[in-house]
């Protein structure tokens, strides 16, 4: 009989910070967020499952200027005030293209990268189920480095791809607004479903 590994446990604070008393932010302080620490976010979100470690997720940090101007348009209406207050904008992506890498981050079947040229299909299926799902991840990246979130999917996906993405790979699939939150929550925190409405067991 196996016996079985024993794995960490984050405590009561850290489940806090990522789940039960985060919140999504609408406005944002103008503390800057630095290089390190945009980068540490995706140095946490990587390491999290993909299927087969396809990884197809991609990020484009949107913070000056000059990429606002270019980026908030593309927002819907009343999404524009959240992100230009945002010191940092993360355009979430997926590379359709994400089958070049798999040499380097499948090493045990690096015949998959000639597959996945050859099945366009089943290369939209992996982007679809695996970005949002890495999507996810990196929002909790981000709340674990002590910053707040503001995921939206309010914008025009075809504006921004061929504002920033013009080569076609990258797609993107959503918009996090990153930074520290300006005051308290705007409203209370809406209810969650229990877990009698939400559980089945067989």
């Amino acid at each position: 009989m196996s016996v079985p590994r024993a794995l960490p446990r984050i405590d009561a604070e850290a489940r806090a910070a990522l789940f039960t008393d985060a919140r999504t932010a609408y406005s944002f302080a103008e503390t800057p967020v630095d290089d390190g620490t945009l980068t540490a976010i995706w140095e946490l979100a990587r390491w999290a499952p993909t299927a087969a470690n396809t990884q197809p997720l991609r990020v484009l940090y949107v913070r000056t200027p000059e990429g606002k101007e270019r980026l908030l348009p593309h927002l819907d209406e009343g999404n524009r005030p959240k992100s230009a207050s945002a010191p940092v904008v993360a355009v979430l992506a997926v590379d359709r293209r994400f089958h070049e890498h798999i040499p380097q981050i499948l090493p045990i079947r690096p015949e998959m990268k000639k597959h996945f040229e050859s099945e366009p299909a089943q290369r939209e299926a992996v982007t679809a189920f695996n970005g949002p799902l890495q999507a996810g991840y990196f929002i909790l990246a981000v709340r674990a480095l002590g910053l707040a979130a503001g995921p939206m999917g309010g914008f025009d996906p075809a504006g921004i791809d061929k504002e920033f993405f013009a080569d076609g790979d990258w797609t993107s699939i959503l918009v996090v607004n990153i930074g520290h939150p300006a005051g308290p929550p705007a409203f209370d925190r809406m209810p969650r479903l229990d877990h009698e409405h939400a559980l089945d067991w067989a």
